[in-house]
């Protein structure tokens, strides 16, 4: 039969049902459906504080696999030296900002208070930020009373903006009644917020639940942020299991990495998503405007 332009068309339809019969064994011919894809990875951003007095510990700590942030204690023996180790090894150096705590407890030097006055406010949070090299955030150590403070909130923030670079600023939420991620958002300081204290209980195991915890957040929420303190037992931890997120689809970085993300639902404003500090209750404390 001659293979006119009719016969051809009469033909078509039964030539590629048998092309697509031949597919599986033809090797090119099989088209494979387009790979869909990926869905962003939840990210964490994991925070070491207590950082300065103990050598040995410090050391540990920035030697964590990937971008732990490590917030230094002012004043504190080996902070100098640790910060400018942690910023060549590419780790965050952050001033972990002693504030007065509603029960009286000692903070240590560098401390700011609500007996204060606004300059004398300020002219400690430079002296503490001039004694850290490298400084790209700040977060509060203690702080139950002060962070409830609107005014004092205000200067730190203003103190942060007239500094001439963009810090920003972790509110480690020692109290539920906590203004200072709100005051920060008002005066344009970059801001995130902690979501779960890894070592409240310094024991292994429930350093395990808090980092299960810290992962279910991240993959509902899209990101979470903890703090943690070099503890041995916490330190053991995190160098077994950091290196093991990859492979549990979870991507660790920097805090300012989670700053340039944009906004995912149930961000970071809610405060039913953070975890209370496990510190005595906070008594009713004189709000100051």
């Amino acid at each position: 039969m001659p293979w006119s332009p009719l016969n051809i068309r009469r033909w078509r339809p039964w030539l590629c049902l048998l092309l697509i019969g031949l597919a599986p064994w033809s090797g090119g011919w099989a088209l494979e459906p387009a790979a869909m894809p990926a869905a962003d990875p939840p990210l964490i951003a994991i925070i070491i504080d207590d950082v300065g007095d103990n050598l040995h510990n410090g050391l540990r700590v920035i030697d964590l696999p990937g971008p732990v942030a490590a917030a230094f204690l002012p004043h504190t023996r080996y902070a100098r030296r640790l910060a400018r180790l942690a910023h060549r090894r590419d780790k965050e150096v952050m001033l972990y900002l002693p504030m007065e705590a509603a029960d009286g407890a000692a903070t240590g030097p560098g401390s700011v208070t609500l007996a204060m006055t606004e300059q004398e406010f300020i002219n400690i949070v430079e002296a503490d930020l001039a004694d850290i090299p490298h400084v790209t955030g700040i977060n509060n150590h203690m702080g139950s009373l002060l962070t409830q403070q609107p005014g004092p909130m205000r200067w730190l923030m203003q103190a942060i903006n007239r500094r001439g670079q963009l810090l920003f600023f972790v509110d480690s939420r020692t109290t539920a009644a906590t203004v200072a991620q709100k005051v920060a958002a008002e005066n344009g300081v970059p801001n995130l917020r902690r979501d779960v204290f890894l070592d409240n209980d310094p024991a292994p195991e429930a350093i395990a639940v808090q980092f299960k915890r810290l992962l279910g957040i991240a993959r509902r929420r899209g990101s979470a942020v903890a703090i943690g303190h070099p503890h041995g037992t916490t330190l053991n931890f995190l160098e077994q299991h950091l290196p093991q997120l990859a492979g549990l689809g979870i991507r660790l970085v920097a805090v300012r990495t989670l700053l340039q993300q944009p906004a995912r639902p149930g961000g970071y404003v809610h405060a039913s998503t953070a975890e209370p500090a496990s510190t005595a209750a906070t008594p009713k404390t004189r709000i100051l405007p």
